[in-house]
């Protein structure tokens, strides 16, 4: 889908992404291929290959800017976490959907099905009337395209686990969110067209960009409320940039903190405004430790809200009832959405361990005209009922791990100087981790900044490690020191004791 603009974007991309890598700094290269490529590339469209997942702009500034830096720039890539949990969750994580395949060959049939041909009830077309079973075959596309995933995660932890490294990403949040400005207050007056006017189509339904009296952008992301949790991102990186700021540097620096936080609103989305009424507050009043205690509450709640849902203990009657309060219209769409998850946890259930696979298997359907009747909207929801809860525990597990990590490490060590930057992006990790319950927010960038803060956290595991063992060696050596000394000190008293004598 698109024209040829469109094509041409995703070709070109890695021609863009070479001559950032020759121009900038490794690091600066490897963040702005991977959100440069977020930000302006095609939805939707892709060029198919055979056995392989399709060129998109998920898998074009991956795999290029994984090349470049193993061809051209010699990085060494760590592909293998320190972490022996998280070894294993990687594994899971690549290895899961091919058992999901393997497990999901069964065609599925609507309609009244007799010996020799399905009847189609309703208005659909008979060639509708069965979603495929998954291939064997595919399991090789299936893996290949979780590695692909993965490849901002192994980039970042091995580019960006220093302190210098991870201080290039608010900077490049900053600059994009001043690029995206524009297009957003476009969008504001014309309604989600720029995709359409550039690469020949709008990517989502347009009555869902019309919010609060007005339109919600989309510019070339795939919906508005990623729009939105991006402007997020933009405006609490911005906020960092303005307490940090020299008393030269302050007031430009709050004025396009306030001017992104303008943006956040122009976005109409109430999620990451709650977001950012979270973590603004942090980032102004408080300092890194306590940042990194939420950033792990927040991955506790992502981690158990799933478990705690799947269980029947989250309270969704009370939660509606009390929203009802506030707005019916809110209330009436929370109730739909726990009725909603409720259906697909029950489907989920009937392949608990590794899920339906894709092509819309792991949805609830009319039995008799296949119609859909549910939605997935929260990750959480398309990963259990795609993946599994294996696949699940794999993917949130990889992602929450770096803040429980971080949190643990530095717990460690009290008086430890934690970096700014470190704070800030734990906390966006945390609040993208928050939005994946009602959302899908899962994009390559919120992979780059899990490698990120985990590399880190290895990286400080490791500085923690070789502290502690300095010091047994100071402790070592003192002692040896001493024990030689002693027998000096005795003599030099018996010949001071003998020379009285005499």
């Amino acid at each position: 889908m698109g024209n040829a603009v469109a094509y041409l974007a995703l070709l070109t991309w890695p021609l863009v992404i070479l001559v950032m890598f020759k121009r900038m700094p490794v690091e600066r290269a490897f963040i702005w291929s991977i959100l440069g490529g977020y930000m302006a590339l095609p939805q939707i469209t892709q060029i198919g290959l055979p056995l392989l997942p399709d060129l998109d702009k998920v898998l074009i500034p991956n795999v290029t800017a994984f090349v470049v830096c193993l061809a051209l720039v010699r990085e060494r890539v760590a592909v293998v976490p320190q972490n022996l949990l998280a070894r294993i969750l990687l594994v899971l994580f690549i290895l899961s959907p091919a058992f999901t395949v393997f497990t999901n060959t069964e065609p599925l049939l609507f309609g009244l099905v007799t010996s020799d041909h399905t009847t189609w009830m309703g208005i659909f077309s008979p060639a509708n009337a069965t979603i495929p079973g998954l291939r064997v075959y595919d399991s090789l596309s299936v893996v290949a395209a979780q590695i692909i995933f993965m490849l901002p995660f192994f980039l970042a932890r091995s580019l960006l686990a220093h302190e210098r490294a991870l201080a290039e990403l608010p900077r490049a949040l900053v600059v994009a969110g001043l690029i995206y400005s524009l297009p957003i207050v476009v969008e504001n007056a014309i309604g989600p067209e720029l995709h359409r006017m550039v690469y020949g189509f709008i990517q989502h339904d347009y009555a869902q960009a019309i919010r609060f009296g007005g339109f919600r952008p989309y510019v070339f992301m795939p919906h508005g409320l990623w729009v939105a949790f991006f402007a997020m991102m933009c405006f609490a990186s911005a906020l960092l940039q303005a307490r940090q700021a020299d008393a030269a540097e302050r007031t430009r620096a709050v004025m396009i903190a306030v001017w992104l936080g303008l943006m956040l609103v122009l976005c109409r989305s109430v999620g990451p405004w709650v977001l950012a009424l979270v973590v603004a507050p942090l980032v102004l009043f408080f300092g890194p430790r306590m940042q990194l205690r939420v950033s792990a509450l927040m991955a506790l709640t992502a981690l158990a809200y799933p478990l705690l849902r799947g269980s029947g203990i989250v309270p969704a009657d009370a939660m509606v009832r009390f929203v009802a309060g506030i707005s019916e219209d809110r209330a009436e769409s929370l109730g739909y959405r726990f009725m909603n998850e409720d259906m697909l946890l029950e489907r989920a259930a009937d392949k608990p361990l590794f899920g339906w696979g894709a092509w819309g298997r792991n949805l609830v359907y009319d039995p008799e005209t296949g119609e859909a009747l549910t939605i997935s909207d929260g990750q959480w929801i398309i990963t259990i009922g795609q993946a599994g809860w294996l696949g699940y525990i794999a993917t949130f597990g990889l992602l929450c791990l770096p803040l429980l990590a971080l949190w643990w490490r530095y717990r460690q060590v009290p008086n430890a100087q934690i970096p700014a930057q470190v704070g800030l992006l734990a906390l966006i990790l945390g609040a993208n981790l928050v939005d994946l319950l009602p959302n899908a927010t899962l994009i390559p960038f919120t992979w780059l900044v899990a490698g990120a803060l985990l590399g880190h956290a290895e990286l400080q595991s490791s500085r923690s490690r070789a502290a502690r063992l300095d010091k047994l060696r100071m402790s070592s050596t003192r002692r040896t020191l001493l024990t030689t000394a002693q027998p000096r000190n005795v003599a030099g008293r018996f010949h001071s004791e003998q020379d009285q004598v005499s």
